[in-house]
């Protein structure tokens, strides 16, 4: 299996300005993210922005860069211009890492990867993970899925999903021994066939409803397989206090 990691890196954050050059350990953020990356077992990492700036500090410490489009309307459409620019063929696997990830575990990239290229009826792969916490379940932030007995996504959602009917009409303070809820983890392989179907459709009524991009797939009917990461994914960096977060975690 080959595959290759695309790392879109936007310079624009309402949240957090310049976010992907922001200092880690004396490090740019997107270093670190490219690090890990190189860690996996990728034939190639391509750094994909809009930014020059960003460019020139990628190109600086030894990244492969590709300049894409500032008027892309999701991550998915950027990885797709990555794809033509490339020359890519259509059973490439693409494996897309977020550029605010610096702590990415290099094992769940080549399991996303693995996992698209072991199970041929899907377009799509990613992964997930248990919801422990209630307040985690009823966040709309933190994005929820429900699977098949294939592994196969059947819905994403900000919605609190699957609802525990009996359990929440005597306590929504804790959740079930069930084990059953999972949230989304932001990591995906996709074919490069899939990436130029996704560009050709219109956005999906669900996906406007939601805001979740991965909603276009299933709508048009293209299988996205997930499963539960092989090691822990620390959320991304949006803020401040995320970037403190990290800086202490990298320290330790």
């Amino acid at each position: 299996m080959q595959f290759i990691v695309v790392i879109p890196a936007r310079y624009a954050s309402t949240r957090l300005p310049g976010k992907p050059l922001r200092d880690i350990q004396g490090l740019p953020m997107i270093q670190h993210v490219w690090q890990q990356a190189c860690k996996s077992s990728a034939t190639r990492v391509v750094i994909a922005t809009d930014n020059q700036r960003i460019q020139r500090v990628a190109e600086g410490f030894g990244a492969e860069v590709c300049i894409t489009s500032p008027d892309h309307q999701s991550g998915t459409d950027r990885l797709q211009q990555v794809a033509q620019i490339l020359g890519l063929e259509d059973q490439q696997i693409v494996v897309n890492v977020q550029g605010d990830e610096p702590l990415i575990p290099p094992s769940v990239i080549d399991q996303v990867a693995a996992n698209l290229s072991a199970n041929k009826e899907a377009g799509v792969a990613t992964l997930c993970e248990p919801i422990e916490a209630v307040e985690e379940f009823f966040n709309p932030n933190v994005v929820k899925v429900v699977a098949d007995t294939h592994g196969m996504a059947s819905y994403f959602s900000r919605a609190p999903i699957p609802w525990p009917r009996e359990h929440f009409q005597s306590n929504r303070d804790s959740m079930p021994d069930m084990g059953i809820a999972r949230r989304h983890i932001g990591i995906y392989g996709y074919r490069v066939s899939c990436l130029k179907l996704f560009v050709s459709w219109s956005a999906a009524p669900l996906e406007r409803l939601e805001s979740l991009e991965q909603l276009r797939f299933l709508y048009n009917g293209v299988g996205i397989h997930i499963a539960d990461a092989l090691a822990p994914v620390p959320s991304g960096i949006d803020t401040e206090e995320d970037l403190k977060e990290a800086i202490k975690s990298i320290k330790t």
